[in-house]
């Protein structure tokens, strides 16, 4: 049976990298979790296994929040297996990564569809289920490269910058549902992702060479930071993207 009183916790793309550390921060802390995936069911099932020796209940919904229609599928299952939500953390992120004169129409549509729209229609949706239990938390995963250039990352800059743009507009439009709207952006992290930048090896290389904090940012920190904003502690920030990045981006 789920506990009714426990909150619960929806984390996008959350069987892996920095979405399953946020997942599991949760789980230790009492939530509920509902991981989304969009395609490794395995990687979900592991990350479950992990929630529910927490003791927490976790739930499984496979959704390309890219599309409207299945943004509509993960809230019905929550709304269906919970009848709650407290905290929504937009996590779930893809791009095309070349340059400019290099995209296509599909590249751009694909990344935007998942970095900047499923935004909007998972906070209409999640901000529906949270104003029934006195508001809730949204925090979104930024990125540098919403503010300036890196290289080869012109759709997913723009993405991101619309992202942060989109936080601040539901930071102000969702306050009188007792609804917080924040980000965190990060520096480069070794996960997985970065593993499809052409110049990955370049680029971890020239992080750690040029970070004030001597060291690269790790998953924790940006988890920790998304923590941070869901607490009570963080009551009165509001659209505000935390910039996570060991200091390199004062350099630049």
């Amino acid at each position: 049976m789920t506990d009714q009183q426990a909150p619960v916790a929806l984390v996008t793309g959350s069987s892996r990298g920095i979405g399953k550390t946020i997942a599991t921060k949760l789980a230790a802390q009492g939530y509920n979790v509902v991981i989304n995936y969009a395609r490794s069911k395995r990687a979900a099932e592991e990350t479950k296994q992990e929630i529910e020796s927490l003791g927490q209940e976790a739930l499984t919904v496979k959704a390309n929040i890219g599309k409207k229609e299945k943004v509509d599928h993960l809230f019905d299952a929550i709304e269906e297996h919970f009848g709650r939500l407290d905290v929504f953390v937009n996590n779930a992120a893809s791009g095309v990564l070349r340059h400019s004169l290099e995209l296509e129409e599909s590249h751009w549509d694909w990344t935007m569809d998942i970095n900047s729209k499923a935004l909007l229609f998972c906070a209409q949706r999640a901000a529906g289920l949270m104003e029934k239990h006195q508001g809730g938390q949204i925090v979104s995963l930024s990125s540098l490269g919403a503010t300036r250039y890196l290289e080869n990352y012109t759709a997913v800059g723009v993405s991101k910058a619309a992202l942060e743009a989109l936080t601040r507009y539901l930071a102000v439009e969702l306050a009188d549902k007792n609804i917080r709207v924040n980000a965190v952006s990060g520096g480069a992290v070794d996960t997985e992702a970065l593993s499809h930048f052409p110049n990955r090896d370049e680029l971890l290389e020239d992080v750690k060479r040029r970070t004030p904090a001597g060291k690269m940012v790790e998953m924790e920190d940006l988890a920790n930071t998304a923590l941070f904003l869901v607490s009570p502690e963080a009551e009165m920030i509001r659209g505000q993207t935390i910039i996570v990045d060991g200091g390199i981006s004062l350099l630049t």
